[in-house]
């Protein structure tokens, strides 16, 4: 298998856009409400001070994860591929040895979020879901134990 750490959908990226645009309006806020309580004077017992230079480390953090991610991401484009087969950006729907269907949209790593139904191509569910068709079971180890899973529809948006 690929390494698809570094695709993201092009919503994963308008999401990222979207997110840096927001920290960097923040961090101006706090920056200037760092300012103000700097200018009251002693600073080693200003809480306000304080608590503004943490919130701007995190903020900076971030900002530096992300931007350096932009660097490396590159929106995924598949043309002509074999829309039976599953690959990254599908939506899979599956069931568990138990019939229980699940549905998920197989992304990068920068966009899984399990409580949106997005999954990451590569966990290890992602990874056996990966260039199989409709039919198909996989098995996979999970902490609590072997899980199988039947591949039930596969759609691409």
């Amino acid at each position: 298998m690929s390494n698809y750490s570094n695709l993201i959908t092009k919503e994963g990226w308008d999401a990222l856009n979207a997110e840096m645009e927001a920290l960097w309006s923040e961090r101006k806020q706090v920056a200037e409400a760092v300012g103000e309580a700097a200018a009251m004077g002693d600073r080693s017992e200003n809480a306000e001070y304080i608590y503004g230079r943490k919130k701007l480390r995190e903020l900076d953090g971030r900002i530096g994860y992300i931007h350096r991610r932009f660097k490396v991401l590159k929106v995924a484009a598949f043309e002509n591929i074999d829309q039976s087969k599953v690959f990254f950006s599908a939506y899979v729907k599956f069931k568990d040895q138990t019939g229980r269907p699940m549905e998920f949209q197989l992304v990068g790593t920068d966009e899984a979020d399990i409580k949106k139904k997005k999954l990451s191509v590569e966990s290890p569910i992602g990874k056996a879901l990966m260039d199989k068709k409709i039919g198909d079971t996989v098995e996979v180890d999970a902490p609590v134990g072997k899980k199988i899973f039947t591949i039930l529809a596969i759609t691409y948006k």
